[in-house]
């Protein structure tokens, strides 16, 4: 697919995700013990043979290039193509910023790099996929634009955008709804679409007043175009609220969930960080958890997931819960359904419980 350029659009509503990301984007929100939910993107657009990968940024865009940087750990620190990010070239304008608007501002740049397709992506989508199916099938379908979806295996009480298609695919409805019922096709936020189809879309939306690529220059020229859905068969999850954040997590304590995403033919890739491995003390008792290097255990952990550096003091019980990178759980703690941001410490013999469809969440650096 070295004739398909990417682009990943960071540009995401957070108003249901807000407690973890008052300094960052969605798609650097830390996951899995190691990740962060634009490595899944990232490293589907390479595994698929994709060589040329734009970011465009948000406002906060200050961990996205600390993660990212030069895009070596994804193979795509190149002389020629390669990671390159977007951002709006105005800064002085009182325009709210948005994709449609830094992707026109950079319409000449794209210009000057001809590719045959654009593959266009959001970025809080969990799976592991080739987009060489999906090329395959949007050229034989003759399609102007081809939306990936994927089939809901049970209703979900989160905004999504509902796609209606024909036995061939044919796209036939596209509606924005706050209920994604069992069964529903749902979008995955990612377009593949010709260069030129791309371009025109970007500068006719733009030029009219349009903001939003999917609202403005998706659904009300969607007449104009022949658009077909393709169905991704695998684990899918988007990450739009705090709650969906809770059990994407959890649902990678599911062996067979973690070895579709991490244990297939294609890898995830993230930053490399070089640590010591984590150590287990006498009295440390771990079952079904997800546990990452550096960490220290002397209490009990069960059903969660530890970032990096975590220590867990004698006595102290985690369960159900995600702890993230340099927290501290002191002694006779317990805590369950709780998210913990980086570096917070949890004092002697502080209880914190949350629920399974409300989790407790505790910001950055934040001493209870």
């Amino acid at each position: 697919m070295n004739h398909v350029t990417g682009l990943i659009n960071l540009h995401e509503d957070n108003d249901l995700i807000k407690e973890v990301t008052k300094i960052r984007p969605i798609a650097t929100i830390p996951f899995a013990g190691r990740y962060r939910i634009i490595d899944f993107i990232l490293s589907s657009m390479v595994n698929s043979g994709i060589v040329s990968v734009g970011i465009i940024l948000p406002n906060k865009s200050a961990s996205v290039l600390d993660h990212l940087r030069s895009g070596k750990d994804w193979d795509l620190a190149r002389r020629h193509e390669g990671l390159y990010y977007m951002t709006p070239l105005d800064t002085n304008s009182r325009t709210h910023p948005s994709e449609l608007r830094t992707l026109y501002q950079n319409l000449d740049a794209m210009h000057r790099n001809v590719y045959d397709y654009v593959l266009l992506s959001g970025s809080r989508s969990v799976f592991n996929m080739d987009f060489n199916n999906v090329l395959r099938f949007h050229q034989n379908t003759k399609a102007d634009i081809t939306m990936l979806y994927y089939k809901n295996s049970q209703k979900k009480f989160s905004p999504c955008t509902v796609l209606q298609t024909q036995e061939t695919g044919l796209v036939t409805d596209i509606a924005n709804q706050p209920v994604a019922d069992d069964n529903a096709s749902v979008f995955m936020d990612i377009y593949l679409m010709s260069q030129k189809i791309f371009m025109d879309i970007v500068k006719y939306t733009y030029e009219r007043g349009g903001s939003d690529f999917l609202l403005d220059g998706i659904m009300r020229t969607q007449k104009k175009y022949n658009i077909y859905g393709y169905c991704h068969n695998g684990y899918v999850s988007i990450v739009n609220s705090t709650l969906n954040y809770y059990h994407t997590s959890m649902d990678l304590l599911n062996p067979q969930i973690w070895h579709e995403l991490f244990l297939n033919k294609f890898p995830i890739y993230t930053r490399i960080k070089d640590d010591v491995p984590a150590r287990y003390k006498a009295d440390a008792h771990v079952s079904n958890s997800l546990i990452s290097n550096g960490c220290v255990l002397k209490g009990q952990v069960e059903n969660s997931i530890l970032f990096r550096n975590v220590k867990v003091d004698a006595g102290a019980r985690i369960k159900n819960s995600i702890i993230m990178q340099g927290c501290q759980i002191k002694e006779n703690a317990f805590i369950e359904n709780v998210i913990c941001d980086k570096n917070v410490m949890v004092d002697v013999k502080k209880v914190l419980k949350g629920a399974d469809d409300y989790p407790f969440i505790i910001e950055k650096n934040t001493v209870i």
